[in-house]
């Protein structure tokens, strides 16, 4: 075939594919647009998941007259003028395609009005063509309708998803923009019904209430200024309790200088600062707010503008993963079986019971006195410690089924899983020597040989060395067998030679989000530690606590098993009929 020029038409066409993607995207790229036009109310409506219908309602600046036909012509856009200011874009839009590319696949009518003017502009464009043009009446703003999406392009309609699911990525896009601009006022409105509605109260845990409800908002950890990193990139909003997971990552919101992106970078962060506190294949809910200057990071990636490329990527990678680490170690509560266990609920109540009990007709002066016992008792400590001190004082009072640890604290009961309290414990010990270059060794009696059989990947030279600095001494001993000498002092278990190969079977069937060899130290403080079904004294327990006490991260396990249950007195208080 001879080389041709396409046509206009088949040029506009194929363009719009890379912006419009669905009738998400058309919203996106509206709201955008309202947003730089600096509107504070911004309604959107839909029918038949965006179909039909999507109309966009804004209070902004508008579009002044004269303008508004050029507003459709492609490139042209009033937020860049120069080269130079591509590395500087604090807009939201400015390639100039959004409007022209969602022109050319839907009917659409453009109704603006620009501050100060006495009218209004009516534009009506149909497969990119101008199709009516007047004057008339409106309010300051603008109302942009996109009727019969794709109309003109059947092989993208066919491949849309089903109206709910075209619903959903409306939502999902209108609650991104409401959690990047908490200021502002959203609505969407889908075949009638309100689905969603923000305040612009400014506070991102209001619009968290709005996406995710109350229960879930009250359980999201708010990332503190104190938890930043004191690089350039700065890290704000809220990310969810370890108890409080999901199965995929659709509810990891990652907003960089308030604009919703998708990066991979962003995402392993998170994951590695939850690392060994979610069980496998869960993931958190997360709202992250990067703000970092705008010549350190380029929008300018893909014409949907949902992929960013970093300046330094270690940089935002750290402030990420220390942000979120940090605020999970100090500010992550000890599991319970509700969210409102706790002293000072029962204190209160029993000075209540108190009062009442001192003027009850009858009352004796030895059941007075109970009562002022019972409720005097907890007064010496009220409320569970904040900050890095993350466990109360215990006492052991014994231990359950030769699997739990039964303590006393100062607002309940706990239960402690022997084996994944002692798991953490090893861990951190292990890591703490890697870090001082000194794990310790032991050397076998006779040494054993290891043959990890043909499904699992072999240990090449890289791998041996890692396990040397992790305290094996281990060597080729002719083809897929190796000859182990040494292991490190963590491992204590009868049948070395098994438990070496139940921890190569592990790290096979792990899912890679973690580094090969913190897959090895995870199944060494694993087979190490304390069994379920092994008999304790009460100092092994008080001392496995103490030790315990002294983690960075108690309430888990590395792989992110709970390592306690906290059943507070006023639930016991409750369970015995006692309020």
């Amino acid at each position: 075939m001879n080389i041709k020029k396409l046509s206009d038409d088949v040029a506009s066409r194929i363009a719009a594919g890379e912006v419009v993607e669905r009738p998400a995207s058309v919203v996106k790229e509206l709201v955008e647009n309202s947003i730089d036009a600096g509107a504070q109310d911004i309604a959107v409506e839909i029918r038949q998941g965006g179909r039909r219908l999507i109309r966009v309602i804004d209070d902004g600046s508008g579009i002044p007259g004269d303008e508004v036909e050029l507003a459709f012509e492609r490139y042209a856009t009033s937020k860049l003028r120069a080269i130079e200011e591509l590395s500087d874009i604090s807009t939201l839009g400015f390639r100039g395609e959004a409007l022209p590319s969602i022109a050319a696949v839907s009917h659409l009518t453009v109704l603006t009005r620009a501050k100060g003017e006495q009218v209004g502009t009516l534009l009506r464009l149909e497969g990119g063509r101008m199709a009516h043009h007047e004057a008339q009446g409106s309010a300051q703003g603008t109302v942009v309708t996109v009727e019969n999406l794709f109309y003109n392009t059947p092989a993208r309609l066919k491949f849309m998803r089903s109206v709910q699911t075209e619903a959903r990525h409306i939502s999902e896009s209108v609650t991104c923009c409401a959690m990047a601009y908490p200021g502002l006022r959203f609505s969407l409105l889908s075949d009638g019904r309100t689905v969603f509605q923000s305040k612009g109260s400014g506070n991102l845990r209001d619009v968290l209430i709005e996406v995710y409800g109350l229960d879930i908002a009250q359980q999201m950890l708010e990332i503190q200024d104190g938890a930043a990193s004191e690089s350039a990139v700065a890290v704000h909003g809220f990310v969810s309790d370890p108890s409080l997971h999901r199965s995929d990552t659709r509810n990891v919101t990652t907003l960089v200088n308030h604009r919703f992106v998708r990066d991979r970078l962003i995402g392993k962060a998170i994951r590695e600062a939850y690392h060994g506190l979610l069980p496998k294949g869960r993931h958190p809910i997360a709202v992250l707010k990067l703000e970092l200057p705008s010549q350190d990071v380029d929008v300018n990636v893909h014409p949907a503008k949902s992929e960013v490329r970093f300046r330094d990527t270690g940089v935002v990678y750290s402030a990420v993963q220390r942000a979120v680490r940090q605020t999970l170690s100090v500010m992550a509560p000890v599991p319970g079986d509700s969210a409102s266990f706790g002293w000072a609920h029962v204190v209160e109540a029993r000075q209540r019971r108190l009062v009442e009990a001192g003027t009850r007709p009858g009352m004796r002066v030895g059941d007075l006195a109970l009562e002022v016992q019972r409720t005097a008792e907890p007064l010496t400590s009220t409320a569970e410690p904040s900050g890095r001190d993350k466990l109360p004082m215990l006492r052991v009072l014994g231990q359950l089924g030769r699997t739990y640890v039964i303590a006393e604290g100062p607002t309940g009961m706990y239960l402690i899983d022997q084996h994944a309290a002692h798991e953490r414990v090893l861990y951190e010990h292990f890591h703490a020597e890697r870090a001082r270059a000194s794990v310790a060794s032991q050397t076998l009696v006779e040494p054993i040989t290891i043959e990890p059989g043909p499904r699992h990947a072999g240990l090449n030279e890289e791998r041996l060395t890692k396990l040397r600095e992790l305290g094996f001494d281990i060597e080729p001993f002719g083809g897929d067998t190796y000859l182990l000498r040494g292991v490190p002092t963590i491992l204590q278990t009868a049948d070395v030679g098994r438990s070496i190969l139940d921890i190569v079977d592990e790290v096979e069937r792990a899912d890679g989000v973690r580094p090969w060899e913190e897959e090895i130290i995870i199944g060494l403080a694993c087979h190490g530690a304390t069994r379920a079904g092994e008999t304790l004294t009460t100092d092994q327990m008080q001392e496995l606590i103490v030790q315990l006490e002294q983690t960075s991260l108690p309430r888990t396990c590395p792989h992110g098993r709970p390592t306690m249950l906290h059943v507070s007195a006023e639930q016991l208080e409750r369970e015995f009929g006692r309020r």
